[in-house]
């Protein structure tokens, strides 16, 4: 018989740590390399009614959907704030505050203005939610495998910010071309109003090199972004279950555990909006210009212009992040997807440190 510690500790751990090896009591140690330690999470999950194994096809792919839903969603809601957001980045003479902004565009444009952009910013945040959620999910298991069971807990936050900062990479591709569009369409009036007229006019004058000439700026921006996203969002539930939530997350209806979740969504988008920020002004003016660099749109703002809008994009990302956890918590708890709960210490790592008998 296997350790009972050992089975629980499989039963904890959030990465599963695929090279993990388990040993027979008072016995030679035996390599178990051809069972990956995720058949474990997924026998202790079976017994809590999880729909499918930790880490197997059916869980990223449903991953990929939670992200789907939870950035398609939310950014096409805010559509308005960011429409304004934008527009006083690359014209802050003419917008020059949010209410200023808001009004300004209502007078001239008519409600509907408010609307602009919305169609490519779905589709391409849909995108780039899948990318994210789904990438994120497949990484973290991945270099779990590299580092093995003990300093995958050591060393959780690098995993999450090296895991993270992939998924992005990939997922900016992903966005790079309907964030061209939408940016386009909201900060030059009169240029094109929808998806199906802008994209057309944007190939005919530029090519294909249109819609990907800022996905450099969009992963200096979205990849801290992201890092800071997971990381912060990961520590953070961490430090709620152990210093603030007076019971243990098991002892958590579902409920109570997506409060959490929004909570610590909302500490992490505060901070995401602050060191991606000035990458973000760059992306706005970039894709409004032709023919402009990064490099010369940065000279351009100054240390002083790249900051404009930051306040407005503190509530919109905090916000969109909160709902985005949210939504993403949600629809694991609804697909019943494996939760695994904050990592603790593992029983071989407390005795290599004298924490243990």
């Amino acid at each position: 018989m296997y350790p009972a510690t050992l089975t629980q500790l499989a039963r904890a751990n959030p990465f599963s740590a695929p090279l993990f090896t388990l040993q027979k009591v008072e016995e030679p140690q035996h390599s178990l390399h051809g069972s990956r330690s995720r058949r474990l999470a997924a026998a202790a999950t079976a017994e809590e009614g999880d729909s499918c194994e930790f880490g197997s096809q059916k869980y990223f792919v449903l991953c990929g959907f939670g992200g789907i839903l939870s950035c398609g969603t939310t950014h096409t809601a805010v559509v308005p704030l960011d429409l304004v957001k934008c527009r006083m980045q690359v014209n802050p003479d003419k917008y020059k505050s949010i209410g200023n902004g808001f009004s300004v565009t209502v007078r001239e444009d008519g409600v509907r203005g408010l609307a602009k952009g919305w169609a490519p910013t779905f589709i391409g945040y849909s995108m780039q939610g899948l990318c994210k959620f789904g990438f994120y999910e497949v990484f973290k298991i991945l270099y779990s495998d590299l580092l093995g069971e003990e300093n995958t807990y050591l060393w959780r936050t690098s995993l999450y910010l090296a895991a993270s900062a992939s998924a992005e990479f990939f997922a900016d591709i992903a966005l790079a071309p309907m964030e061209a569009v939408k940016v386009r369409i909201q900060t030059q009036p009169g240029y094109a109003n929808t998806l199906r007229e802008c994209v057309p006019k944007m190939f005919a004058e530029e090519g294909l090199w249109a819609f990907y000439k800022g996905v450099v700026p969009l992963w200096m921006r979205q990849i801290p972004y992201t890092m800071m996203k997971f990381a912060c969002f990961e520590r953070t539930v961490e430090m709620l279950y152990k210093y603030v939530v007076p019971k243990p997350r098991s002892e958590c209806s579902k409920s109570e555990q997506l409060v959490v979740t929004f909570v610590a969504g909302y500490i992490a988008g505060v901070f995401c909006a602050i060191v991606s920020h000035p990458a973000d002004s760059v992306v706005s003016v970039l894709n409004k210009e032709k023919g402009s660099t990064a490099v010369q749109v940065l000279k351009k703002l100054g240390p002083k212009g790249v900051w404009k809008g930051l306040i407005a994009r503190i509530i919109m990302i905090g916000t969109l992040t909160a709902l985005q956890w949210f939504i993403y918590d949600s629809v694991k708890v609804y697909f019943r997807l494996p939760r695994p709960p904050p990592p603790e210490m593992p029983e071989s790592l407390k005795k290599k440190l004298g924490l243990t008998e």
